[in-house]
């Protein structure tokens, strides 16, 4: 309950050593294997994306790790979809990822139509310890919340007097909700800082629009188990021709209630 008020809240909650350490060696050894690139405001700031489709078990069995399924299927209440899974590798120099969100509800040329999703919590597993110097997070706490023009998700910003550091060791993870304003510092150390990021949103909470979906061959080359992650990203569980007064309405419903911070 208190994880659930945090992330619902404050826009963020800290997992902390969900990974063990041979589970984040393995991973490491298997992202050592992969072509990154660079972005485009930094070459020290280099990702590989889609990594389902790449030769990276231990990887891909994150994407089902059950501390976290089961925090997320408790926040959401409904089954999960995988919308994206990548890694990041912030190497010495790196300038820091300015303050922006991860929700465009018209889409965008970075994000495309997917980041319309209303509800969408990205998974930030980081593989090295961070210090104040190696890249860690930053946040602007409950600025999700904000229905002033200051907080149109479309913004960015340098810096923020409000912004807070966050610092994780290797193992743990940042769960933040799409909406609230983040971002990194930059890396003055002389050592990289790697994380995967994996997006996880509820079956209902559709994009606005059709978006290109998974190949189902390549869906069908998944694990058993994590195959159902990998749904049609346009799945939209919602019932668009709903009346006024629909018949059978429930007189309950503990996702909403203000005690779902209170349980134990």
């Amino acid at each position: 309950a208190e994880q659930i008020r945090s992330i619902e809240l404050e826009g963020y909650v800290v997992l902390p050593d969900l990974l063990v350490p041979e589970t984040v060696e393995e991973i490491l050894d298997e992202m050592s294997r992969l072509p990154t690139r660079g972005v485009d405001y930094s070459p020290h700031q280099r990702t590989c994306s889609n990594l389902q489709w790449t030769h990276s078990p231990t990887t891909i069995e994150t994407i089902a790790h059950r501390p976290m399924i089961d925090f997320l299927q408790d926040l959401f209440g409904d089954e999960l979809i995988c919308t994206s899974c990548s890694y990041t590798c912030a190497e010495p120099g790196h300038p820091g990822i300015v303050i922006h969100t991860d929700s465009q509800p018209y889409g965008s040329k970075i994000f495309g139509v997917q980041a319309s999703s209303p509800v969408l919590a990205r998974v930030l597993y980081y593989l090295d310890d961070q210090t104040p110097e190696c890249s860690p997070f930053k946040v602007v706490p409950r600025s999700h919340l904000s229905m002033h023009r200051d907080g149109n998700p479309y913004n960015r910003y340098l810096s923020h007097p409000d912004e807070v550091m966050v610092i994780c060791k290797a193992g743990s993870a940042v769960v933040i909700n799409q909406k609230v304003f983040h971002g990194n510092y930059p890396n003055h150390s002389n050592q990289p800082r790697r994380m995967l990021a994996i997006a996880y949103r509820p079956a209902w909470a559709g994009p606005i629009g059709p978006v290109e979906d998974r190949n189902p061959d390549q869906v069908a080359g998944l694990p058993a188990h994590i195959q159902p992650f990998f749904r049609s990203l346009n799945t939209q569980a919602i019932d668009f021709e709903v009346p006024n007064r629909p018949d059978n309405m429930p007189r309950e419903a503990p996702g909403i209630a203000p005690s779902r911070w209170n349980r134990r």
